[in-house]
């Protein structure tokens, strides 16, 4: 496994999967209520946690390099899907679109400039913007 690469492996013939990175072992299920075995995060869940993870650090990385006077960073993520219809700032074709709340909760000493530009280095991080741009899946047999 290469740095970048990514291997999920069937666990069981329900939802149960094991996933593997260059150094790491994850898990990944559905909760019971689903039919799973809620032996760890759904995809979404995971989906979630990497843009709520990638938004801090950035955050971080921001702060520490301006020197702000930041001591934690909580951030809240949800995903819902929303009526296409519902959302009047959507420009889709499809039926429902999905929706990301992501809550950030700064704590220190900080003015109200730097946490309204803290807000605005948040949409900068790396995942936010895949997520945000059109995406090409190339999908091929092995």
């Amino acid at each position: 496994m290469n740095a970048g690469e990514v291997l999920v492996s069937e666990q069981n013939h329900r939802f149960t999967r094991r996933i593997y990175s260059e150094h790491h072992q994850l898990i990944a299920d559905e909760p019971l209520s689903q039919d799973g075995n809620d032996l760890g995060p759904n995809p979404y869940e995971y989906l979630l946690s990497s843009l709520g993870a990638c938004t801090s650090m950035t955050i971080r990385m921001y702060a520490n390099r301006k020197q702000l006077r930041l001591d934690n960073i909580d951030i809240r993520l949800k995903h819902s899907r929303v009526h296409a219809k519902d959302c009047t700032e959507c420009e889709s074709g499809t039926e429902f679109i999905d929706h990301i709340d992501l809550e950030i909760n700064l704590k220190g000493d900080l003015s109200v400039e730097e946490r309204q530009r803290l807000l605005q280095i948040a949409d900068r991080c790396p995942v936010h913007k895949t997520l945000i741009n059109d995406i090409k899946i190339d999908s091929r047999l092995a």
